[in-house]
Parts: structure tokens; sequence; C-alpha cells
């Protein structure tokens, strides 16, 4: 093992930790956002207390993934010194926008709205949390796109050894990142309703009442709708990865030749004949590239290399994601099936929700592996091999010791992360606050 191995490892860990956060982080503040407008609207106290309650859930997760996501920065510099050299000119455009864009809007709009109880009008408050919302999702966007661009780099030219952005709209408006983006951020929703779902089976199990009831048929919808989007999107995908990441498609698939009409492989020795060339183009037999015969094109046009990715983990990746995806949009599903006109929610299937919380997280960090590890061995698809994009003066001792401390480091908000959710979770709403007469209100509280 060498400093380019633990350095992948440590980015590794650290990227797949801190997108645990981010998908809850996006679709929770839009859930939290939806059930205040629920209040606005109707004026039920039961969905103030639900806002709050799952406002402070919101919340404890957002600080987590902040915390985390600066950590991410320090690697670029300490480990990969050498690719941020070459990215640095495309990069900065859209993490320039995702920090003074994205995040300020999230995090300023987020600030008013905690602070704002009580001292902001009803309708500016509301504003707020929207905003914060909108900002979670735009910071995705922009993320996204600066990624998708290392998998099919596009709007650039190569100048004395480093990529140079010629066309910033070409980058934003990448097809890989507008396929991607609503991949993941549907993800994300479905990620929030099955926490939402947990929480609520939790309660329901203790208490019937209808407020819990109504949390969780929202929650359902949400992830049933999110789900469609996923696999809407997930199936473009399949056809950009057919012409952009052949390499990607043909070792998810376990495909070592060039095959015409190639079946879909369910499991080893499991495959349906002539479904992945029809899910690539639409065409029942339509060839498909194989790894081997990648491999073969790839040393004519790169040189002699490896251009494989880890064949197992790129396989059973693409079918974790799958089987863990649809479990969990299968059980809102039929959840909502369950439970139409009004009828209770079955104590099994409360049950089930809390024992499926962790399907959406696994699904969605499968994803993510299939994501990047697929477009190995390059950091940026056809024009820098990851092996290139090192920090070349780090040695393997300073790497052990940054991915230990990291590690520790991360460990700890992790413990801290579950007993703060379990904390909260387990106190349950706030008491309604009494009523009071408009004589006595304070005139900051007069809407």
């Amino acid at each position: 093992m060498d400093a380019l191995d633990l350095a992948r490892w440590q980015f590794g860990v650290t990227t797949v930790y801190h997108f645990l956060f981010v998908p809850l982080t996006i679709g929770l503040g839009v859930f939290v956002a939806g059930l205040q407008t629920a209040w606005h609207r109707t004026g039920k106290e039961h969905y103030l207390r639900l806002t709050k309650f799952f406002g402070k859930l919101f919340l404890i997760n957002f600080a987590m993934g902040v915390v985390t996501g600066i950590v991410q920065e320090f690697q670029f510099g300490m480990n990969w010194s050498e690719y941020s050299t070459f990215v640095g000119d495309v990069f900065g455009a859209p993490l320039a926008m995702e920090a003074l864009l994205a995040f300020f809007m999230e995090s300023t709009f987020l600030g008013l709205w905690i602070f704002g109880w009580d001292r902001l009008p009803k309708r500016v408050h509301l504003a707020c949390i929207w905003a914060a919302a909108i900002g979670s999702n735009l910071s995705a966007y922009f993320i996204l796109a600066a990624n998708a661009w290392m998998k099919h780099p596009v709007g650039y030219e190569v100048v004395d050894g480093k990529a140079r952005m010629t066309d910033l709209w070409a980058v934003l408006t990448n097809s890989t990142a507008l396929a991607q983006v609503p991949h993941v951020i549907g993800s994300a929703f479905v990620v929030a309703g099955g926490f939402v779902l947990a929480v609520c089976g939790y309660w329901l199990l203790r208490t019937r009442a209808d407020m819990w009831r109504g949390a969780a048929r929202a929650a359902l919808v949400m992830t049933a709708i999110a789900g469609a989007v996923v696999a809407g999107t997930g199936d473009t995908s399949a056809k950009l990865l057919y012409e952009q990441q052949p390499m990607k498609l043909a070792s998810a698939e376990g495909l070592e030749r060039d095959t015409a009409g190639a079946a879909f492989s369910v499991a080893p020795g499991i495959e349906i004949p002539k479904v992945l060339s029809f899910l690539s183009t639409n065409d029942f037999d339509a060839t498909v590239q194989g790894t081997e015969d990648l491999q073969a094109r790839f040393e004519k046009e790169f040189g002699p290399g490896d251009y494989r990715p880890n064949q197992t983990i790129v396989f059973w990746s693409f079918r974790v994601m799958i089987v863990f995806g649809l479990a969990t949009v299968g059980l809102s599903v039929l959840a909502l099936w369950l439970t139409r006109r009004r009828r209770p929610m079955p104590g099994w299937l409360s049950r089930l929700f809390v024992l499926a919380l962790p399907a959406p997280l696994i699904a969605v960090t499968a994803g993510w592996l299939l994501s990047e590890m697929g477009r190995q061995p390059w950091v940026v698809a056809g024009e820098l091999l990851t092996a290139a994009g090192v920090s070349p003066g780090v040695s393997l001792t300073e790497v052990a010791i940054s991915l230990t401390i990291f590690t520790l480091l991360y460990g700890s908000l992790a413990v801290a992360e579950v007993v703060l959710l379990t904390r909260h979770v387990r106190k349950g709403l706030d008491e309604p606050e009494p009523v009071r007469t408009a004589e006595k209100l304070e005139p900051s509280l007069m809407y």
C-alpha cells in the first residue's frame, strides 16, 4: 500500500460519511417547509408542533453536514494538489457559485428562520425556510455539476497541462449533470422520506395520534413521487453511460466482451436476455461494449495501463443500490395503499418503517460508490489519471496520520449525531402553547 491508496481511502471514507448528511438535509428541509406551509394555510396547531419537531432534527443534521463538509476541502491541498492544479480553473466557478450564492443563501435564511420565531411576520418567516430549502438544492446542483464534469468534461481546453474553462454554460448544463442532479436530489427525498417514516413509526407504536399518521402519509407521498423521479432519471443515466462511460456500464453488468443484444444481469448466473441493450439504447439488438474489449481500445488510445475499475465493487454496488432503493419505494407505495381512505396505520407497518430506516441510506451510499468507483482509474475522464492527481510530496506516513485523525474525528461526530437525533426523537413533540387573546399579544406577534 502506498500514499495514493491511503489518500483514496481517506477521501472515500470522508466523502461517503459526509454524503450521509447531504440527502437528509436536502429532503428534510423541503419537508419542514411543507409542514410550516400547512400550518400557515390551516392554522392547525399540530402542524406547528410537527414543524418545530422535525425542524430541530433538520438543524442537527445540517450542522453535522457543514462540519464534515469543511474537512473535504482540506484534502484537496493536502493529498490532491496535482488534481487541484489541473481542475482549479474549471472548478473555481461552480464551487464559488455554490459557496457565495447557494450556501450563503441557505445559511443566511436558515439563521433568520431559527431566530425569527415570534419576531418575523408569519409570511416572511415561512419564506425563510423555503429559501433555505431552495438554497440547499441549489448547492447540490453546483456541486453535482462540478462532479459531472469529472465524468464527462466539456466546455474546456488544456493549456500548459491545465484545464482552462472556455464555456461556463456548457459546464453547468452538462448532459451528465442534467441527468445526475434530479437523480441525486430525488434519492435525497427518498432518504428524507425514509427517515420521517422511521420517526413516525416509532411514535405510532406508542400513540395513535392522527398527527403522526398524517406526517407519515405525507412522507409516503414524497417517497413514492421521488422514487418515480429516481427511476426515470436512472434510465436516462444508463443511456448516458452507454455513450460517455462505457467502461462503467460494462463493469456494472459484468460484461467482458462486446455483445449484440446484451442481457441484463440480475445476479451472477441470472440474466434477462437483451434487456441491457434496450436499457442502453432502446434497441434490443444494439451492441454493448465489454470491459476486455474496451481495455484493449483504451491501451491503444491512452497507452499501457489497467483502465478497468474494481469490478466487484462496481457490480455489487449497482445491485445493492437497486434492491434497497426499490425496497424503500415499494414500502411507501404499499403503505399508501394500506392506509387509503383514512384507514389506520397497522402496527406491523409502523415497525417496518423503523426497521427500514437504513435501507435508503444504504442505497444512496451504494449509488455513490458506483458513480465514483466506476470512473476509476480516471479522476477526470480521459484527461487525468487518479494516480497523477495525488500530491507528489506527501508520504505514506503523513497520509496515514491524517487518515487516523479524520477517522477518529468522524467517528466522534457519528456518535454525537446519533445521540442528538435519538434524544430528540424520544423527547417527542413540544407541548402546545397556551392560547392567548389578541389583546395580550405583543406587537411583534400581531400578523
